[in-house]
């Protein structure tokens, strides 16, 4: 029998996963204005990340540089393990990321099935005059893209307003077909730009319902802005506090709603 002394052995600390995208010291001016000033953050994969912030802090310009529509000044995105320089847009879509806007950009002549058909263009290869005929491969192509947007109208509940001009239907309505059409992109990664803004208290619980069953059925990684401090402290993992373009504040809903700096600038006493 051994009577050397029982080591204990050390904690084992798991290491955090490996960012799905990472956010570097990136600043963004627009003539003398700093939108974005030296900002650094990452998102992990299969998280919910919120970016919270008062009006002006930055918050869309913000996604609009992890999107490619602007071009950062200074700093580095890297998205899956590559850093990315002036990326466009509908290369970044090509890439794994879909986003919705803060005002809906939906085709309101079209209908509900149309708008989130429309997301399925950059995954239709096959030639364009096969297309206009729909034969061989352009129709076997079509029948494929036309059940996964069915499978996303099941998904998000809008079967009775597959074939209505989203032009007439509610607010909240328009607001989950913009989520179809992102859908039917299959990102990896889901930019979400206050999509509960203009709703009421039950179109919010739905969308928050979505959101998350997103996340769960399809693996999806999610950031979004919210203003509504309910919705981002019940189903965020984590979140980054923006105050006039600088990031004041990162961590869990716990930390950050319980941090001086953000109940000064952002939450208020009362929260």
């Amino acid at each position: 029998m051994s009577l050397a002394p029982a080591i204990d052995a050390a904690p084992v600390t798991a290491a955090p996963p490996v960012p799905l995208l990472s956010v570097a010291d990136v600043s963004l001016s627009f003539g003398g204005v700093k939108a974005i000033r030296g900002v650094s953050f990452d998102i992990r994969p299969g998280e919910i990340r919120a970016i919270i912030g008062p009006n002006g802090a930055g918050k869309t310009s913000m996604l609009n540089v992890i999107n490619g529509f602007y071009h950062p000044q200074e700093g580095t995105i890297t998205y899956k393990g590559a850093v990315r320089r002036r990326m466009r847009p509908h290369v970044a879509a090509a890439s794994g990321i879909a986003r919705t806007f803060q005002n809906v950009a939906l085709f309101k002549g079209m209908t509900t099935l149309d708008n989130i058909i429309s997301g399925r263009t950059l995954k239709m290869h096959a030639n364009f005059l096969f297309q206009l005929v729909r034969f061989g491969p352009a129709l076997a192509e079509e029948v494929e893209h036309r059940r996964r947007v069915e499978d996303i109208i099941d998904f998000l509940e809008i079967e009775a307003i597959r074939k209505t001009p989203v032009g007439r239907l509610p607010y909240g309505l328009q607001k989950r077909v913009e989520l179809g059409r992102a859908l039917a992109m299959e990102p990896e990664l889901l930019l979400l730009d206050e999509p509960m803004a203009g709703m009421n208290l039950e179109e919010k619980e739905d969308m928050c319902r979505f959101i998350l069953d997103v996340r769960e059925e399809f693996g999806t990684t999610i950031a979004l802005i919210e203003h509504d401090m309910g919705v981002v402290m019940d189903i965020s993992d984590r979140v980054v506090v923006l105050d006039y373009g600088e990031k004041i504040a990162d961590g869990s809903p716990d930390e950050v709603r319980a941090d001086p700096g953000v109940i000064d600038a952002y939450l208020g006493v009362a929260h």
